[in-house]
């Protein structure tokens, strides 16, 4: 198990590696002045000047690049005109247009964030693998069929539209919860929930249907092998076969895919953001997008990619601890 994680955490390593060289030759390599994008459209030719040094675009590409990495890992000192400004680690530079450094920003948006891909998982995973489990122990009925063509319309109803449709019934025509607006988990916790429920069923909706077909799958497939059909020959009840035995063999391929998209919900919750009108990462780079906003856009995507990566490993080890037997290849 710890040569297993200690190839995954080099590998992890690599992945990131590469990632960076790619994100900073698409954005600072590529042709175009990224100091231009950077400091924006109304940015005059002093300020332009300050960006351009402050990037090190005047450098080698190799010392444009280490900067970039030890900005990451060890923070970086900025040059104001009047002074020197510190931007610790991890430092993704400034955002010239909002006069900000990029972390702050992010950090800002974060929480939100990950208050809608951690609820919204929690959910996925309870009407996923609990939907994909009873339509294997009803199979062959009426149940199974029902929850067949249920988990069919929820992959292919877009999160805008179960989205409007819970806003329309539980906000504007049963009244039952207000129309969503962000409450910081510290501020309120029971406000935070209430707010955050319609964003987290309607991004669950969309997600807990392939979990639902993958859970469903996965049991048949381990219910078929030999072990589950010894228990048989031996009088062991088919609540407890499936319940002790194919559960944990079913589920393990599962969990390792909750926690790849949970890194992927970091940054692929945009439109449900956008939808309730949630401050998250999501909204923040649609806006740097549409405002040529270089270093939040170059950080934005460093952070999906990490978390990707990280979410990956973890994934990897929830799976070897399922299956020992992953743990060995």
């Amino acid at each position: 198990m710890s040569l297993y994680l200690l190839r995954r955490a080099l590998g992890a390593v690599l992945v990131l590696l590469v990632i960076s060289v790619v994100i900073y030759a698409t954005f600072y390599v590529a042709p175009g002045d990224p100091a231009k994008l950077a400091c924006g459209p109304r940015c005059n030719p002093e300020q332009l000047r300050q960006v351009r040094e402050q990037l090190s675009l005047d450098d080698p590409v190799y010392l444009q690049y280490w900067h970039f990495l030890q900005g990451i890992f060890a923070g970086h000192d900025y040059s104001t005109g009047t002074g020197v400004m510190h931007c610790d680690a991890p430092c993704f530079g400034l955002s010239y247009q909002n006069d900000q450094q990029v972390t702050e920003l992010i950090a800002q948006r974060l929480p939100a964030t990950v208050s809608l891909a951690a609820g919204a998982m929690v959910l996925t995973l309870l009407l996923g693998i609990g939907t994909g489990l009873l339509s294997v122990v009803r199979r062959g009925g009426v149940i199974e069929r029902a929850l067949t063509w249920l988990t069919l319309a929820g992959i292919a109803t877009p999160v805008f539209i179960s989205g409007l449709a819970l806003l329309m019934i539980f906000c504007a025509y049963l009244e039952w919860l207000p129309f969503p607006s962000y409450v910081a988990l510290t501020d309120d916790p029971e406000q935070w929930a209430w707010n955050m429920l319609l964003p987290w069923v309607a991004l669950a909706l969309l997600e807990s249907s392939k979990y639902a077909r993958m859970t469903r799958s996965s049991m048949l497939e381990t219910l078929a092998e030999d072990h589950v059909r010894t228990f048989r020959a031996y009088g062991v009840s088919e609540r407890a076969i499936v319940g002790k035995h194919a559960l944990r063999g079913a589920v393990a391929p599962v969990i390792a895919m909750a926690a790849v998209d949970f890194g992927a919900m970091v940054g692929g919750t945009t439109l449900t953001e956008t939808m309730f009108g949630l401050p998250g990462v999501g909204q923040l780079l649609v806006r740097s997008v549409q405002t040529v906003d270089l270093p939040v856009v170059v950080a934005i995507v460093m952070v999906i990619g990490a978390a990707v990566v990280v979410a990956n490993i973890i994934g990897d080890v929830l799976h070897a601890a399922a299956d020992r037997r992953v743990a060995l290849r």
